[in-house]
């Protein structure tokens, strides 16, 4: 009681000591630049302690409260909760001069709270932001009543911020009106949402889905051109069914994703350049009021140790099923990584380099993305590219000379054909273990008459090949079989290099075409064959599944993700495909 009394006679010095228009150089200790982050602590938080620490900028009314949370080392802000009764309503706007009065008494309360010449005020709230034009006359008068209202402030060396609950109708007229409050004051948008959606969404899918609601709440003030230097984002940790916030959600669950919500306004913050990020919902409002939470002062202690674990120490005092982890779900990425997939980083370097052959870079971002969902299935050691990268010289181009200038011609880089020839591998090395079911006679039937021309050449290898329908011996088809098979001369065994290892064979008949060979005698090959392209449309869907089924763990820059879907490279690079 004694510090209080002196806190309170401290306010009344400062009362008298602040002149009607104070220095322009006093800014009450609130830097100018960077991001600020208040948070509400007037009297009607009980637990407003945990604010009043050096690192936090209190939100405070009255002149007992800001000088106390000063005392401990906190910067403080004004906090005006009735905007209303400055400027009216849409419907009952006030006179101006009245509206001018209301503006000086406001500036010089602020500035006796504060203890300095420019105060930061906050003015809580804009009344029908999204009502759309033609306003009616009243509403209209109330849009310049709020001007004529910051104007005001700000001409006496106030720094005044305007609070908006609802997304703001900004055609025409109203676009330009919303410019020109920009021009006096900063803009924040209130960003609530119901805790238990978000919870239920994990850290992962959670905190992407609240970064990309504070991006949404500013980019409509971002496209009528207002620099987000004059723009924030106000979180709410409301307690009241039905207001967005707790919304009832179990503690570890709102703890949960109040630490989401901390993490996520500093990377949106961080990203777009806010200028402010606030807090509210912390008051309480009398024992019987909903907003009369237990649970809310360990809230706010995560919420200040998510954005700085200096602020508070809350591994201390939350449960021990508590996810203490500050990283998890965040996008935190290694050099040179646009994403990261399950941990695995998926690097600008790889999307560039292929940009050159798919024409598109968003294509090329698929592509890659595919490239590193399959592989958490199937990793390949760099010697099985290499070799696979031998096979496709020898049985396409003789030599690497050859390789390279058609790369050249295709834009593509060694590196780049190495990965699509690591694709191409392995889908052959996953597709060998995918079952399909034997083809009907109708199909078989259908695949010999369409593909009646296809070279066919009866085969002998010293092993099984898939090309032969798992056979050492059968007749081999031009569609699905490697190329050199069709340029063996004579009957001794060769050796052939594959992507998928090597085989030794020999031809038992020079080539014929599919339809010069009897159906019953063609019949395994022409099953091979649409077997091996039923397992290509199953490795599609299963991949392109996969990748929707990887998005969760899926972290990029500024969440921009990758879609999911297959981009076949060797249509542009047919030379790399696979036997």
């Amino acid at each position: 009681m004694k510090r209080l009394v002196l806190i309170a006679l401290a306010a009344c010095a400062a009362f008298a000591a602040v002149p009607h228009r104070a220095a322009a150089s006093e800014t009450c200790g609130i830097p100018d630049k960077g991001t600020l982050w208040i948070d509400f602590a007037d009297g009607s938080v009980p637990f407003w302690q945990v604010f009043a620490r050096p690192g936090v900028i209190g939100a405070a009314s009255n002149f007992i409260y800001p000088p106390l949370l000063r005392s401990y080392g906190a910067k403080t802000v004004y906090f005006d909760l009735h905007l209303n009764r400055r400027v009216g309503t849409p419907l009952e706007p006030f006179d101006p001069a009245y509206v001018i009065d209301r503006a000086n008494r406001m500036y010089d309360t602020a500035a006796m709270s504060m203890g300095c010449a420019q105060p930061v005020i906050a003015e809580n709230e804009l009344n029908g932001a999204s009502l759309i034009t033609p306003w009616s006359a009243t509403n209209a008068q109330y849009r310049r009543d709020v001007l004529i209202y910051l104007q005001t402030l700000v001409a006496r060396g106030a720094k005044p911020v305007l609070l908006i609950p609802s997304a703001p109708y900004t055609a025409d007229v109203a676009g330009d009106w919303w410019r020109q409050v920009s021009n006096y004051a900063d803009i924040v948008s209130e960003s609530y949402f119901a805790a238990p959606r978000v919870a239920k969404l994990g850290p992962f899918t959670g905190g992407r889905t609240v970064r990309e609601l504070f991006r949404n709440r500013i980019a409509p003030y971002t496209a009528l051109g207002i620099p987000t230097r004059k723009l924030g984002i106000m979180l709410g940790f409301h307690t009241t069914p039905g207001s967005g916030g707790r919304e009832h959600a179990p503690l570890l669950s709102w703890l949960e994703v109040t630490k989401l919500q901390a993490l996520a306004a500093k990377e949106v913050a961080r990203e777009l350049g806010l200028r402010s990020v606030w807090s509210w919902g912390w008051a309480v409002f009398g024992t019987k009021s909903p907003e009369d939470d237990p649970d809310k002062p360990l809230a706010a202690c995560v919420y200040l140790w998510a954005r700085n674990p200096s602020l508070c120490n809350a591994p201390k005092v939350v449960p021990k099923r508590f996810d203490k982890s500050r990283d998890e779900g965040q996008i935190v990425l290694p050099a040179g990584a646009r994403c990261t997939v399950r941990g695995r980083p998926l690097d600008w370097s790889a999307i560039r380099g292929l940009t050159p052959v798919t024409g598109d870079l968003d294509v090329a971002f698929t592509a890659v993305y595919a490239r590193i969902v399959a592989s958490l299935s199937k990793p390949l050691k760099a010697a099985q590219v290499a070799a696979a990268e031998r096979a496709v010289i020898g049985a396409r181009f003789g030599s690497r000379g050859a390789y390279l200038h058609a790369l050249s011609r295709a834009h593509a880089s060694p590196s780049v054909a190495r990965g699509v020839i690591a694709d191409e591998l392995r889908r052959e090395l996953i597709e060998q273990h995918i079952r399909v079911p034997a083809p009907d006679g109708a199909d078989i039937q259908e695949y010999y008459t369409t593909y009646a021309d296809t070279p066919a050449r009866l085969i002998e290898s010293k092993t099984r090949a898939p090309w032969l329908g798992g056979r050492a011996r059968g007749l081999a088809l031009a569609s699905n079989a490697p190329p050199q098979l069709f340029r063996l001369g004579g009957s001794s065994w060769t050796t052939i290099n594959t992507m998928i290892g090597e085989f030794q064979v020999r031809a038992l008949a020079p080539a014929v075409p599919l339809g010069g060979v009897p159906l019953g005698t063609a019949r395994p090959a022409v099953v091979a064959a649409l077997k091996a392209l039923a397992r290509d449309q199953d490795y599609e869907h299963w991949l392109v599944a996969r990748e929707r089924a990887y998005d969760y763990a899926t972290l990029c820059y500024r969440d921009r993700q990758p879609t999911a879907g297959l981009v076949p490279l060797t249509d542009y690079l047919p030379f790399l495909a696979a036997d």
